[in-house]
């Protein structure tokens, strides 16, 4: 279980005449967050919710207030000790290594090379080709190419909490589909605690939970129906509709 309390987060960049100036991004944030179950969380840009997530991993670091994994505070730990405990997290733009493959990555993800967990690893992931794995990771690769192999090494770590900002960046709409197919689906079976930060009702719809924030704090948490009155206002995916239900076109199959 992972538990937010009092969270705040604030950062102070200079101004003029040598004075500081302080705005606070996550104003006394709580919230837990529970085994098995997938979380959307969403909200007007600048709001936080991209914060909460980076915060979580430990990438910012929380001006007051505590992280707490399974009772244990884990504020104060970098991200590769949150990592070791099982925390893992996608960043909507994808890191991009020339003169590194697939192959390359997923060995580092899992811990290991051989090709029987490469081939379990590919089957959960949709992947069918072994072709794929020494395609390079670089500029060739297309949007929802480099989101296959971010998934893959997420999923490779077998993780306890998973952590995507805002994954449907740069994809086109019909990958959307299959690629909430696939969270769902690690959720479920591996009772995985995912965490999307999204916009696109695709991803809010198949939340057990959605997590709206506002001005760094949580203004409700609820189901997509019960939530849908006050998400009028935000710039939801208008195209995840074309995504959703038989006939999908998209690349994880």
């Amino acid at each position: 279980m992972l538990e937010l309390k009092n969270l705040v987060f604030e950062v102070t960049t200079p101004g003029r005449n040598g004075q500081e100036t302080t705005r606070t991004i996550i104003n006394g944030l709580n919230h837990t967050f529970q085994e098995g179950k997938m979380y959307a969380v969403t909200g007007p840009n600048g709001s936080g919710k991209s914060t909460v997530s980076k915060l979580v991993m430990g990438i910012n670091v929380a001006t007051s207030g505590s992280i707490l994994l399974d009772g244990e505070d884990i504020s104060g730990l970098s991200v590769s000790e949150r990592a070791n405990r099982g925390i893992t997290y996608a960043f909507q733009t994808p890191a991009r290594f020339k003169g590194v493959t697939f192959r390359d990555l997923l060995s580092i993800a899992m811990g290991k090379d051989d090709d029987e967990s490469v081939s379990t690893l590919l089957s959960r992931v949709g992947i069918c080709s072994m072709d794929f794995l020494d395609k390079p990771v670089d500029a060739t690769l297309s949007g929802g190419e480099i989101k296959k192999i971010e998934l893959a090494t997420v999923i490779a770590r077998n993780p306890r909490i998973a952590i995507y900002d805002e994954p449907d960046t740069g994809i086109d709409l019909w990958t959307i589909g299959p690629m909430v197919e696939l969270l769902k689906k690690e959720q479920q079976e591996h009772k995985t605690t995912t965490i999307v930060v999204s916009h696109n009702k695709t991803f809010l719809r198949a939340a057990d939970e959605i997590i709206l924030i506002r001005d760094g704090r949580v203004a409700f948490t609820g189901k997509y129906e019960e939530a849908a009155p006050l998400l009028s206002d935000l710039s939801l995916c208008g195209f995840s509709d074309v995504c959703e239900g038989e006939g999908n076109a998209g690349c994880f199959r």
